[in-house]
């Protein structure tokens, strides 16, 4: 759930980087941690929850362009889950407060029951939470599209884009930080016009 902070007069926004292990959920935010535009401070260190073998990380920023919505700017908070299942608790308790999410797909062949098993298990995760993935905007990422095995987009789409309401997916190479910003100006756009939507006198 999105923060108002009335200090500083900025909105603060979670958004989680959901999906399998090794799918470049981690690479994605390293490229837009190192790329993003922002004014001199405004862009927070990327920190880093290790385990043995997998790891969350999350930095916040506050773009030079960010929107204001009725005086407010938005700070952006960006949060990675760990991939692995035996941290599922670890994914939740990221998943707490989210306000939209980046589903990062693996698009290799091999890795489409994984794709589908971690989407099953967001929207279960949410359902722990009692958040429901239709009333939270989340876009999809079709990663590693520049393997020799990777899936056609098409069939990615049916098996994780099959919906009543679709939603806006990217084609990425996200180690050439290709596909990467389109994704994140789509789910942060999502964002702001829900929040503009639902703008009450309690923001002014």
């Amino acid at each position: 759930m999105a923060i108002i902070n009335q200090a500083t007069r900025e909105l603060q926004v979670k958004i989680v980087y959901y999906g399998p292990a090794m799918g470049g959920k981690t690479t994605n935010l390293f490229q837009v941690h190192d790329h993003v535009q922002t004014a001199a401070g405004n862009k927070g260190k990327l920190v880093s929850l290790a385990t043995s073998s997998d790891r969350t990380l999350f930095f916040d920023f506050l773009p030079i362009e960010a929107l204001a919505i009725k005086g407010y700017r938005t700070k952006f908070q960006l949060y990675t889950v760990p991939g692995q299942v035996i941290y599922n608790t670890t994914r939740q308790l990221v998943l707490r407060g989210v306000d939209g999410l980046v589903f990062v797909a693996d698009s290799q062949f091999e890795k489409m029951a994984e794709n589908v098993e971690s989407f099953v298990n967001l929207e279960e995760n949410l359902k722990c939470l009692k958040l429901d993935l239709a009333e939270i905007p989340y876009v999809l990422q079709y990663n590693k599209r520049d393997l020799p095995n990777a899936a056609p987009i098409e069939y990615m789409e049916f098996l994780l884009n099959n919906r009543e309401v679709q939603v806006p997916s990217f084609a990425s190479v996200a180690h050439k930080c290709e596909g990467v910003f389109e994704t994140l100006n789509m789910i942060t756009r999502l964002l702001l016009n829900k929040f503009v939507a639902q703008s009450t006198p309690q923001y002014a």
